[in-house]
């Protein structure tokens, strides 16, 4: 455990737990955040500032342990700009659909064109039972 950082998803309520799952399916690797968000700690499980190389803890919002990833690669994407390996990655089937659902989860914001986003490439090193 010593020197792993932590990660939470956060889902529809504290019960939905469709994020880990989809991690431990081997179809979500990539995540992403604000920038301002991104290097920032939110809690017990959750360090931010991941970094490639990174051995991650992925808690469920019942802050339970479902898996351990490693961040692979890290950097800055536009808003109006989604990579195709990051929509695919976040298991979406566009960038279309990415940034709807970026918009919907981050109302408090005004997400534009050139609103830059943090992307974290992680691979599955262990599923949590």
């Amino acid at each position: 455990m010593l020197g792993r950082k932590r990660l939470t998803f956060w889902g529809a309520d504290e019960n939905d737990d469709s994020l880990p799952l989809s991690v431990i399916e081997g179809r979500k690797t990539v995540t992403a955040d604000t920038v301002e968000a991104y290097y920032q700690p939110y809690g017990e499980y959750g360090d931010g500032s991941y970094a490639p190389g990174d051995i991650i803890e992925v808690y469920d919002l019942q802050q339970k342990l479902r898996c351990i990833i490693e961040a692979t690669k890290v950097y800055n994407i536009r808003f109006g700009d989604i990579p195709e390996e990051v929509w695919r990655g976040e298991a979406f089937s566009s960038a279309e659909e990415f940034r709807a659902v970026h918009i919907r989860a981050l109302s408090h914001l005004q997400l534009h064109d050139d609103f830059e986003l943090v992307t974290l490439h992680f691979r599955l090193v262990e599923t949590v039972e």
